[in-house]
C-alpha cells in the first residue's frame, strides 16, 4: 500500500526565501547572463540541460582561481571518462584559505575569536578553538615538514585518526603540497584498515595512538605497530595525541620498524611558523582516496579530484545546504564517513566547522543538542539513526535548551522516519529547515538534497541535486515517475570518481556503476521521485518532483551512516574454526528500524550456543568495529550460492524484505536452490510474505 506523503511540516518564510544562497545565486545569474527562472524546477532543468554553462557559472560565482586558463568546460558527455575544466590548474588547500581570509577580512575590528574556523568539543568538554591564521600556519608548518621528510605530489598519505583538528590541519597539508590524503577511524580494527590502506602503498602515515569514545580510552599502540609492520611502504610516522598522554614520538622509536625512517611528534610537526605555499594542480589532480564497502571483495579505492570537490562542495554546500560564509556548520561524523569530508567542505565555503568527537548519546542523547546550543551551531547534521535514537531516548531539546541559533537540520545514511520528521518539528523547533539528503561515497555529493525555497514534506527529500540528471529506471532502462526505480544518474557530475587505484582498464569501475545500464551511473539504492504539483503557486515556482529514498538495492551493510562490505565481516567470522560458511545481509526499512541478521553454516559437532553466538560478535567487533555487530545470528544448513560459487546475498535480501522468491532469483541459475527455503520460511514467520511463496 502507498503511504500518503503529501503533508506539508514546515515553509519558507519569505524573508527566509530572499536570504537563500540559491535566491542570491539566480539573482546573479539573471543580472550577469540574463536567465530568469521561475523556481528551484526550471532552474534544476537548466542545470542539466546546460552542464557547461551551469558549471561555467558555479566557477565565476564562487571565484574560483586558476592562474593558467582551461580549454574548455566539459570536453564529452559520456561516463565514465569525461574531462573537466582541461588546463585550470587550482588547489583544494589554497581555496580553503582564500575564502578564510575573506571572512576574516569582514570580521574587521570584531575579535578574530567571532568566527574562528574550528570550533571543537570531545568529551572531555570545550577545547580550544582554532582561528583561521592559526589553522594557516599549523597547515603551512605541517605541510614544511612532510615535504622535508621527502613526501611529495602523487604521495599517498595515510592518517588514522577521529575527528579532531588535527585530522582536519593534516588533511589540508598534505592537499597543499598535492600528496593524495586517505583516513580510517581510529575505532575501525586492523583488518578493514589494511584492507583499505595496503592496496594503496601509503608513504607516510599520521596516526594517534589512543582515542576517547563512549567515557573510555580505547588503547591503540599494538594495532598502530601492526600496521606499520604490514605497510612497508610507509617511511614517515607523525604521532599525534589525542585528548590523552600518547603518541610522543620518544615512545615509538624503539618498536617502529626498520623501514620508518622518520619518526616525528605533533607538537613538531605544526612548530614553525612558515608560509604557507599551495602547489597548483592540475583539475583533475588526486585530492582523496575513499572506499567502497568491499561487498564482492577488497573495497575499493575510489580517487576524485581536487576541481570536482572543490566545485561540487561549493555548490552543494552553499546553494543547497545554505549555509553562508561564517556561519556555523555541524555534521556529527566519524572521521572514516563521507560525512567528514562533507564537513571540511564548510571551511571551503568560509564557514566555521563546529565538530564533536566522541559518543553522540554519552552520557546522553542531548549531548550534541547542547554542543549546538552552546557553541550557537547554525546548521546541524547527523545520521538518521541519530534522529531516530533522540525520538526513542524522548529527549527535548527545543524544551531544555537554547536553539535560536539553529537554523537547519540535515539527515543522512539512511532513510529518515515519518515518525523522525514529526519529532523534529513538535520536540526540536518548529521554524527549522529539514534538509534529508542522499548521495554517497562514490561521488562524494548529494544526488537528492534540499532547497531552503521549497516547503518540506514528511518522509520526502525536497528535489534533486542542481547540475545531477538523476532519475529513477525500470530495469529495461526506462525512466519512471511516482514508482520506485534504480536510482541513476545520466550525465556527468565533476565530482564522480577519476578512477579506482589500480583498477587496469576502469575494470571494478564500470561493474561497479555502469554494467547495469552502459554509459548511465546506477547507482544502488531504491527511489521513488514524487511530483509535487501542488507547489506551483508564485511563492514556491513551478511543480518540484519529491524523492524517497527505500534503502539499498545491493548487498552494502550501512549501518549508523558507514557503509561496509560483507567480505570484510565473513574474512572475521569465518576464521573462527567453529565457522563454515556465512552470510548477512543489512535490511533497511522505510520508517522501521534496520535489521541486521547473521547467517552461520557450523561445522559438523558444533551447536550455535549463547557462548558461540558471542565469540562471533566480539570477533565482529574487534575485526571491523561496533556499528558492524549483527542483530541476531542464525544457523543454516547452507549459503545460497550461483553456480559460480558467489553467495546470493541480494536475493535473500529481496526475500526478507518482502518480495516473492520468484521474483528475487533465478532457481535454475543456483548450485544450491534447496538453501532458499529456509529463508521462504523466515519471510513468512516475519510476516514479510505470505505462505503462498513457499510452493
Amino acid at each position: 500500500m502507498r503511504v500518503d506523503m503529501s503533508e506539508i511540516i514546515w515553509r519558507p518564510s519569505p524573508a527566509r526565501i530572499r536570504d537563500a544562497q540559491v535566491t542570491a545565486y539566480q539573482s546573479w545569474l539573471e543580472q550577469t547572463r540574463g536567465l530568469k527562472f521561475d523556481g528551484y524546477e526550471s532552474l534544476w532543468q537548466w542545470s542539466v540541460d546546460s552542464l557547461e554553462d551551469f558549471w561555467q557559472s558555479i566557477w565565476d560565482y564562487f571565484g574560483i582561481e586558476s592562474p593558467t586558463p582551461y580549454m574548455r568546460v566539459l570536453d564529452r558527455h559520456v561516463m565514465p571518462g569525461a574531462k573537466w575544466f582541461e588546463g585550470a590548474t587550482l588547489n583544494y588547500a589554497a581555496e580553503v584559505f582564500r575564502n578564510g581570509r575573506a571572512v576574516s577580512n569582514q570580521v574587521g575590528s570584531i575579535d578574530e575569536s567571532a568566527r574562528p574556523a574550528i570550533v571543537f568539543r570531545n568529551e572531555l568538554g570545550d577545547q580550544p578553538d582554532v582561528s583561521w591564521p592559526e589553522l594557516e600556519r599549523r597547515v603551512a608548518s605541517l605541510a614544511a615538514t612532510l615535504t622535508a621528510a621527502g613526501v611529495g605530489a602523487g604521495d599517498r598519505v595515510v592518517a588514522y585518526l577521529p575527528n579532531v583538528p588535527e585530522t582536519i590541519v593534516a588533511f589540508l597539508a598534505v592537499a597543499s603540497i598535492g600528496a593524495v590524503w586517505s583516513v580510517c577511524a581510529p575505532d575501525m580494527g586492523p583488518v578493514g584498515v589494511l584492507d583499505r590502506f595496503r592496496q594503496i602503498e601509503p608513504a607516510a602515515l599520521i596516526a594517534c595512538d589512543a582515542y576517547r569514545y563512549g567515557g573510555k580510552i580505547h588503547d591503540r599502540s599494538d594495532t598502530l605497530i601492526g600496521l606499520l609492520e604490514q605497510l612497508p611502504s610507509v617511511r614517515v610516522l607523525v604521532c599525534v595525541p589525542v585528548d590523552v598522554e600518547a603518541g610522543s614520538a620518544t615512545s615509538y622509536r624503539s618498536r617502529v620498524p626498520a623501514h620508518v625512517t622518520s619518526v616525528i611528534a605533533w607538537s613538531d610537526a605544526i612548530a614553525a611558523d612558515v608560509g604557507l605555499s599551495c602547489a597548483m594542480l592540475s583539475f583533475d589532480h588526486p585530492l582523496w582516496i575513499v572506499y567502497s564497502s568491499g561487498t564482492t571483495g577488497s573495497p575499493k579505492a575510489i580517487v576524485h579530484g581536487h576541481g570536482g570537490v572543490i566545485l561540487v562542495g561549493m555548490k552543494d554546500t552553499r546553494l543547497q545546504l545554505d549555509v553562508a560564509p561564517g556561519d556555523r556548520f555541524h555534521w556529527y561524523s566519524s572521521s572514516g564517513w563521507i560525512m567528514w569530508n562533507s564537513q571540511v567542505a564548510a571551511l571551503l565555503c568560509g564557514a566555521t566547522a563546529c565538530i564533536y568527537d566522541g559518543n553522540a548519546g554519552w552520557p546522553d542523547w542531548n549531548t550534541l543538542w547542547r554542543f549546538v546550543s552552546e557553541r550557537g551551531v547554525n546548521f546541524f547534521g547527523a545520521g538518521a539513526a541519530f534522529h531516530a535514537s533522540c525520538l526513542k531516548a524522548g529527549v527535548e531539546p527545543g524544551r531544555d535548551l537554547d536553539l535560536s541559533r539553529l537554523q537547519s537540520l540535515g539527515s543522512t545514511g539512511s532513510p529518515l522516519s515519518d515518525d523522525a520528521y514529526r519529532w523534529i518539528y513538535g520536540h526540536v523547533k518548529q521554524d527549522l529547515w529539514l534538509v534529508p539528503i542522499s548521495g554517497g561515497t562514490d561521488l562524494a555529493a548529494a544526488f537528492t538534497t534540499g532547497s531552503v525555497t521549497l516547503p518540506v514534506r514528511v518522509g520526502e527529500m525536497q528535489c534533486r541535486g542542481l547540475g545531477a540528471a538523476v532519475a529513477a529506471f525500470d530495469e529495461r532502462g526506462n525512466p519512471l515517475i511516482d514508482e520506485v526505480g534504480e536510482l541513476v544518474c545520466t550525465e556527468p557530475i565533476p565530482s564522480m570518481p577519476l578512477y579506482f587505484w589500480n583498477d587496469p582498464g576502469d575494470q571494478r569501475l564500470l561493474e561497479s556503476y555502469y554494467d547495469t545500464y552502459p554509459g548511465i551511473w546506477r547507482h544502488g539504492d531504491w527511489i521513488r521521485f514524487i511530483p509535487r504539483a501542488g507547489d506551483t503557486d508564485a511563492e514556491y515556482g513551478q511543480a518540484t518532483l519529491g524523492a524517497v529514498i527505500y534503502g539499498r538495492s545491493d548487498a552494502t551493510i550501512n549501518r549508523h551512516g558507514i557503509r561496509m562490505g560483507t567480505s570484510e565481516l565473513y574474512r572475521a567470522v569465518e576464521a573462527l574454526p567453529e565457522v563454515l560458511d556465512s552470510l548477512v545481509v543489512d535490511l533497511e526499512y522505510l520508517g522501521r528500524e534496520s535489521w541486521m541478521p547473521l547467517f552461520v553454516v557450523l561445522r559438523e559437532g558444533h551447536v550455535l550456543d549463547e557462548t558461540l553466538v558471542a565469540r562471533i560478535k566480539v570477533e565482529i567487533r574487534r575485526a571491523l568495529s561496533a556499528r558492524h555487530v549483527p542483530n541476531d545470528v542464525f544457523a543454516i544448513a547452507s549459503v545460497p550460492r550461483t553456480l559460480s560459487g558467489k553467495k546470493l546475498e541480494l536475493p535473500v535480501k529481496k526475500l526478507l524484505m518482502g518480495q516473492p522468491l520468484e521474483k528475487v532469483v533465478n532457481r535454475d541459475a543456483m548450485a544450491n536452490p534447496e538453501s532458499m527455503e529456509w529463508f521462504v520460511a523466515l519471510a513468512v514467520s516475519r510476516g514479510e510474505i505470505d505462505s503462498g511463496s513457499l510452493k
